[in-house]
């Protein structure tokens, strides 16, 4: 089955994988509580997803006192903790906990985010792997600052400019506090930030790394 076509140029420089099923099985099913891709076919290791969805596991972090819900002081302590400072997570919160309020009222489930997350709340894999092999073209399965500006560039929905600032702001901050050290954002660390486990995970360094240094 032909995935480029010689006269549509773009169809060659975004590549999709055509070998899904081979290595995920149905991979076009979205999974409601497990963010699985290729190299974890079953979802984070060890982590728990308690019968939530997997967007309700990406917010789960930010309500640490458990209460259901997320007041802004919730969202600006979780951003700190994943070591954002503190101007660009008072201005993260603003805009969080502005437009997302209204929309996650008991009443409503939908979310802007690059099609991978699918109504209800739960992930689409396919399109996880998509957007690594469209625009990864440095590396594979990586994305530099200027492939994650590309790739949500190319996704913006028509007449939308709310979307466009949403999935930009979650892209943009994502590849901030998760990019490695030769400045690219993995698919494992974007598929672990869809169920919360990355969120954890930096957490847990970052406080470790405090530890460290107050025993110094």
């Amino acid at each position: 089955m032909a995935t480029e076509a010689p006269k549509a140029p773009v169809t060659s420089e975004r590549k999709i994988r055509n070998d899904l099923e081979e290595k995920l099985p149905k991979p076009y099913l979205a999974r409601a509580m497990e963010a699985v891709s290729v190299d974890q076919p079953n979802g984070t290791p060890g982590h728990k997803n308690k019968g939530m969805s997997v967007l309700q596991q990406h917010a789960a972090f930010f309500d640490q006192d458990r209460n259901g819900v997320i007041y802004p002081w919730n969202t600006y302590r979780g951003l700190r903790q994943l070591g954002l400072d503190i101007f660009t997570s008072i201005l993260t919160t603003v805009l969080i906990n502005f437009f997302m309020s209204y929309p996650t009222l008991p009443t409503e489930y939908t979310k802007r985010s690059m099609g991978v997350i699918q109504q209800p709340l739960t992930l689409k894999e396919v399109n996880l792997e998509n957007i690594f092999s469209k625009y990864g073209r440095t590396q594979p399965d990586k994305l530099s600052y200027d492939e994650v500006w590309e790739m949500t560039e190319a996704n913006r929905v028509g007449y939308d400019p709310i979307g466009w600032i949403a999935a930009k702001g979650e892209w943009l901050v994502l590849y901030r506090i998760a990019k490695d050290h030769d400045g690219f954002l993995s698919k494992e660390a974007a598929r672990s930030c869809y169920d919360g486990s990355l969120f954890e995970y930096i957490a847990k360094m970052k406080n470790n790394k405090s530890g460290d240094k107050k025993k110094l």
